[in-house]
């Protein structure tokens, strides 16, 4: 695979806007600032009959709504908000273009993450057997290479742990503000001890009450990152319970 320098041919990225605008930028000069009020570069809709299985997930992260393609993709997607390092999430970010060879070549990434910690990551969301195809595999090289060379970091994702996806499915049910008064969050918050079992905290914390009334305070502190726990584990009674200040 051969990239042409950038006095043969810039490789320039074409980012679309919420007023239906479209702007091109030279990579060189890309910036995340770029995607400010910037929209999808295509169209999701959902077609009865149809391979993919695509929608919007309504992310905690962006307060909006976030396309998706794919089941892969959305498990992807919540990990992205799970995330308390990720503070932007950007879908279907741009449509990057260069010269690969003889030819001129156009991709759009499925993600493109802001972290906290100020790393940019594009990530694209493939199956594993599918990454056997040499012309996939290719695909998802060249804009990788000019990714990495622009000082952002590169991700293939093909799944991850089920039982941590399997949790964090779970607790996504909670990742709304005001799903739990703030007043029971600090409740539940006050009376956990870390290295306690969730069902301990619970009983103590329920004080005669049906447990299930008050386990939403703690699914919804587990998401947003105050309590954490074990999650390459089934949630349950047994898990232990640790304070996050």
């Amino acid at each position: 695979m051969t990239l042409r320098s950038a006095d043969e041919a810039s490789p320039s990225v074409s980012v679309r806007y919420r007023d239906e605008s479209v702007r091109e930028i030279c990579l060189e000069r890309l910036r995340l600032a770029d995607f400010a009020e910037s929209a999808p570069w295509r169209r999701v809709r959902s077609v009865h009959g149809q391979a993919h299985y695509s929608g919007s997930y309504a992310s905690a992260t962006t307060g909006g709504h976030v396309v998706y393609e794919s089941r892969l993709e959305l498990a992807r997607l919540l990990l992205a908000d799970f995330d308390p390092d990720v503070r932007e999430i950007f879908a279907q970010p741009c449509q990057v273009k260069a010269r690969v060879g003889d030819r001129t070549r156009r991709h759009v990434p499925d993600f493109l993450l802001a972290t906290r910690s100020g790393t940019v990551r594009v990530v694209n969301v493939k199956p594993a057997d599918r990454l056997d195809d040499p012309k996939i595999a290719e695909a998802l090289a060249w804009p990788g290479e000019l990714i990495q060379r622009h000082g952002w970091e590169y991700e293939i994702w093909s799944g991850g742990d089920q039982i941590v996806l399997e949790n964090v499915r779970f607790l996504a049910a909670y990742r709304r503000p005001g799903i739990v008064p703030e007043r029971e969050l600090e409740q539940a918050w006050q009376q956990t001890a870390d290295g306690e079992p969730l069902a301990v905290v619970e009983h103590r914390l329920a004080g005669g009450r049906p447990v299930y009334e008050i386990r939403p305070a703690f699914m919804a502190l587990i998401w947003s990152g105050r309590l954490v726990t074990d999650l390459s584990r089934p949630l349950s009674g047994d898990s232990v319970l640790w304070r996050h200040q």
